[in-house]
C-alpha cells in the first residue's frame, strides 16, 4: 500500500470532501437508502452530532486528499442497545481495492472497543457481493435479512445484517465512554500509530 496514506479523526473542515465521497452512493446506488445527498449544512450537523459519542475517521493522501472515511453510529435508541453501535465505511471509487477500508474499519473497532462497546452491526443493501465478502472477511457474522425493506431506483431491496463482537458479553457492563474521555489517552494514540503503520505511514 502507498506510503502516502494517513488515518486521523475527522475535522469540521473535512465535511465537503467526505460529502463528495458519499453523494454518488446516494444518487447512483442502493448502497445508501437515502434518495438525495444531504446538504453541506446537514452533513456538518451529522458529523458534529455523531462525533460526540463515536469515532469518525478519514483516510487522506500525503497531499491532503480525503479518499475514504468510516464511523460508528447509534444502532437503536433504547438504553439496552447502548453497547451496540453500527459501523459505516465509504471510499472514493478510484481508491477501492487498496486495503484502505479494512484498515479504517479495524481502527474504528479498536477505538470502539476502547470506549467499551461490545457489538458492532452493519446493514448491507443486497445484492452487493463485494460488501458482503468484505464484512465476512473481517469476521462479521450474517444474522438475518430484512426482506424488501427499502424502495429505491424503481425496485424493492433487501438488506442483509451482520454482527461483529468487539468484547466479551459480561454481566453489568459499564456504560461506554464518550470519545472525549478516551481520545487523549496513550491507548488511543497507539491505535493511530498502528493504523498508520498498516497504511504505510508509520
Amino acid at each position: 500500500m502507498s506510503s502516502t496514506f494517513r488515518i486521523r479523526l475527522i475535522r469540521p473542515s473535512d465535511a465537503q470532501a467526505t460529502l463528495n465521497i458519499y453523494a454518488p452512493y446516494v444518487e447512483e446506488t442502493i448502497i445508501s437508502f437515502e434518495y438525495e445527498a444531504p446538504s453541506l449544512q446537514e452533513w456538518e450537523t451529522r458529523i458534529r452530532t455523531n462525533t460526540a459519542d463515536y469515532p469518525w475517521l478519514v483516510c487522506e493522501t500525503g497531499e491532503g486528499e480525503i479518499v475514504g472515511y468510516a464511523y460508528g453510529s447509534r444502532h437503536r435508541y433504547r438504553t439496552a442497545y447502548n453497547w451496540s453501535p453500527e459501523s459505516t465505511v465509504y471510499l472514493s471509487a478510484k481508491y477501492h481495492g487498496l486495503g484502505i477500508a479494512r484498515v479504517l474499519y479495524e481502527t474504528l473497532f479498536e477505538m470502539l472497543r476502547l470506549q467499551g462497546y461490545v457489538n458492532v452491526y452493519a446493514g448491507v443493501g443486497i445484492p452487493n457481493a463485494k460488501s458482503e465478502g468484505f464484512h465476512e472477511d473481517l469476521g462479521f457474522t450474517e444474522i438475518g435479512i430484512f426482506k424488501k425493506v427499502g424502495y429505491k431506483l424503481g425496485a424493492w431491496h433487501d438488506t442483509k445484517w451482520f454482527q461483529f463482537h468487539l468484547a466479551a458479553h459480561l454481566p453489568d457492563p459499564p456504560m461506554p465512554k464518550k470519545l472525549s474521555e478516551v481520545e487523549n489517552t496513550e491507548e488511543f494514540r497507539k491505535i493511530f500509530l498502528e493504523a498508520n503503520k498498516k497504511v504505510g505511514e508509520g
